[in-house]
């Protein structure tokens, strides 16, 4: 994983087409993140704005998260701290101190509750509970969790990065048992049911899981039950249209369309009817409103504004 100390800064890339070709879904299962419906043409502005930069942030921020609220979640590695930007404010509105470690990755629940990946010294992932402002140990992991996910059965994933394996943990479980794997085998590689430097994921409600796979450069589909993924995005896929460099976050859209940070090419881009295209950072490495450098989380807001770092 790429950690170099830049001048790092959360940008947002706004939705051009706003509410007139776009509209949501609800589900009886309410999700705590936005799945915005977008048109087969949507185009975002290739000049971000500011959100935050490394003064508030740190030099070593990992995920951005925004809920359905429009409040935004992101972990600060340097002061072992995440922060919270309420009703669009400009500075945080809380920020919450715990003894996790280097966090680099997040995932907020419809209720409030925040967890946070704690594995890179301790071991583990903590749940914030935000109704007593407590922490608990939910799941015990043997690295880094370079993503973190809950999905519609309460089921909580973590790419252990340094494994090369994604694994699983039913949160109902009164009892902290032993992890189950949803994806890879513990040992590098390329093959289908292998992974290499896995980092963000994405369990959608057909619980299908998408893993961005640093080490291959390509992102893979592990369906229910499968032991081998599908390449469904790099060189390597069946219908190749984008090549990636160390892809680190991905979200889906209500349509099943994919949105990567490609990270080393230092760009976000998306899948439509015709394949991929560049969205964000089209105009090479740099650190111009229209260029991007080494990013690695992203998330949509309510009007499809792309949240990214």
């Amino acid at each position: 994983m790429n950690f170099s100390k830049k001048k790092h800064r959360l940008t947002i890339s706004f939705h051009l087409q706003f509410f007139a070709n776009i509209f949501y879904i609800f589900l009886v299962l309410a999700l705590s993140f936005n799945q915005p419906k977008f048109s087969s043409t949507a185009t975002w502005d290739s000049n971000g704005i500011t959100f935050a930069d490394s003064s508030i942030v740190g030099v070593q921020p990992g995920a951005i998260f925004v809920n359905t609220n429009n409040t935004v979640y992101v972990t600060n590695g340097e002061d072992n701290t995440v922060l919270i930007w309420r009703d669009e404010s400009i500075n945080p509105t809380k920020i919450i101190h715990g003894n996790f470690t280097k966090p680099v990755s997040l995932f907020v629940t419809s209720n409030g509750d925040i967890y946070i990946d704690d594995g890179f010294e301790n071991g583990r992932v903590q749940k914030w509970i935000t109704e007593t402002n407590t922490f608990a140990t939910v799941m015990n992991v043997s690295s880094q969790c370079g993503g973190l996910f809950v999905d519609i059965n309460d089921t909580l994933y973590c790419s252990m990065t340094v494994y090369h394996q994604v694994v699983k943990r039913l949160l109902n479980d009164t009892v902290m048992t032993s992890n189950r794997v949803a994806a890879g085998t513990s040992s590098t590689g390329s093959a289908p049911n292998e992974l290499a430097f896995p980092s963000g994921i994405f369990v959608d409600v057909n619980l299908d899981l998408y893993v961005a796979e640093w080490g291959n450069h390509r992102v893979q589909l592990f369906q229910p039950g499968k032991s081998n993924g599908i390449t469904v995005a790099g060189i390597t896929s069946l219908n190749p249209t984008i090549t990636l460099s160390c892809p680190s976050g991905i979200i889906l859209d209500n349509e099943k369309y994919l949105f990567i940070v490609d990270q080393l090419n230092r760009r976000i881009v998306g899948s439509g009817l015709n394949g991929f295209r560049c969205l964000v950072g089209c105009y090479g490495w740099g650190s111009q409103s229209n260029q991007l450098d080494g990013p690695f989380s992203l998330s949509f807001d309510r009007s499809g504004n792309i949240f990214f770092w």
